[in-house]
């Protein structure tokens, strides 16, 4: 059978009445920017976040914007970013105007290094951006005593993490102000562009809300330059509506993630996912690795089973940062998993039967 890279049907088929409602609701109240959908969605988020406050604004790269933003991160100044992570990461740097310094991963998880920040800070460095890359939660005890010994702010990248946690505390309630994205693909998706800043301090979440609506919490009254990065009514129903079923989806993935374990073990030169002992994951996706990545990914199109590479050319490669002088070799472990990363189906909704076809086929391109 077919097995598409992501599905969402199994997900939406199920809750088609909810979402419905939702639609109706908004649709009837004539309201649709900044109202009691957008204040609702906030305040269940911040709750299943287990933080003071949510911000809904218009995606995830303006959520981290925001958060560094907000922390007053400005020209002259760094800040520590993954060498492996997606470009929104450093481009929200970058908006700020302050200089993105990359820091390698560890070789098994795949996220920050703790034991390498240290070495990346300077006088000008100002926060630590941790991305929980895949789903999986970083190190962040160990990143926030290094913020705290050097007096830096954090703000976490939960873009694909929600509901991971790090020795019981879930990601998104570590840093000062943290951002998280809504796109359609990710473990809670909104049905358009989304995202949010979760914070525990009143002073952020106050800023935000004024940065993210022209610099303005009174109408026509503008206290600060601002922006037009709101959250809108209509995804934050739909968001509000999903968020009832994040738990029981994010059970799943995890079940897809432990066949996809015990199915692929020990074929061929495949390295599987490894979680860290104190962290747990998410599964926004499940990824593999094999110096035999692109001739993988080409039979398993053959077969009918979409994969993606995330990510296929990492931040100092990219063109847009031709500018920083980065050279190919400067992060070599970015770059290794650059070239050996693949990305198999991780869906809500996916059985072991699903599972056992994909590994089949694995299997046979390795016999």
């Amino acid at each position: 059978m077919k097995i598409p890279f992501l599905n969402f049907d199994p997900m939406h088929r199920a809750i088609q009445t909810e979402m419905a409602d939702a639609f109706q609701r908004v649709y009837n109240s004539n309201w649709l920017i900044l109202g009691q959908e957008v204040k609702n969605f906030e305040a269940a988020y911040a709750q299943m976040n287990q933080v003071q406050h949510t911000v809904g604004v218009s995606n995830g790269l303006d959520a981290l914007f925001l958060s560094l933003k907000a922390c007053g991160i400005g020209q002259g100044d760094e800040v520590i970013v993954p060498s492996n992570t997606y470009i929104a990461t450093v481009l929200a740097v970058s908006y700020t105007g302050a200089k993105p310094v990359l820091s390698e991963p560890r070789t098994d998880t795949y996220n920050l290094n703790p034991d390498l920040l240290e070495q990346a800070i300077t006088p000008r460095t100002k926060a630590i951006m941790p991305v929980h890359l895949y789903g999986q939660a970083c190190e962040m005890e160990a990143i926030m005593q290094i913020a705290n010994r050097h007096g830096l702010k954090v703000i976490e990248d939960n873009a694909q993490a929600h509901l991971a946690t790090f020795n019981g505390k879930l990601t998104g309630s570590w840093g000062h102000a943290n951002g998280t994205s809504f796109y359609p693909g990710k473990n809670l998706g909104a049905l358009g562009d989304a995202g949010a800043v979760t914070t525990n301090s009143d002073e952020l979440a106050d800023k935000i809300r004024v940065l993210r609506n022209y610099g303005s919490r009174v109408k026509y009254e503008n206290e600060v330059i601002g922006y037009n990065m709101r959250l809108d009514e209509l995804q934050a129903a739909f968001l509000s509506a999903k968020l009832n079923h994040l738990h029981g989806w994010t059970e799943q993935r995890r079940q897809v993630a432990a066949w996809y374990h015990d199915a692929l073990q020990g074929i061929g030169d495949l390295i599987l996912p490894v979680t860290h002992p104190a962290a747990t994951h998410a599964y926004h996706l499940y990824v593999v690795r094999t110096k035999r990545r692109d001739e993988l990914q080409q039979h398993l199109t053959a077969h009918e089973i979409g994969t993606l590479i995330h990510y296929p050319i990492p931040p100092h490669l990219q063109q847009a940062y031709r500018h920083m002088g980065w050279r190919k070799g400067a992060f070599p472990i970015a770059e290794e998993l650059a070239t050996t990363c693949l990305s198999l189906p991780m869906w809500p909704g996916m059985t072991a039967e699903h599972v056992a076809q994909v590994a089949d086929v694995i299997r046979r391109f390795y016999a």
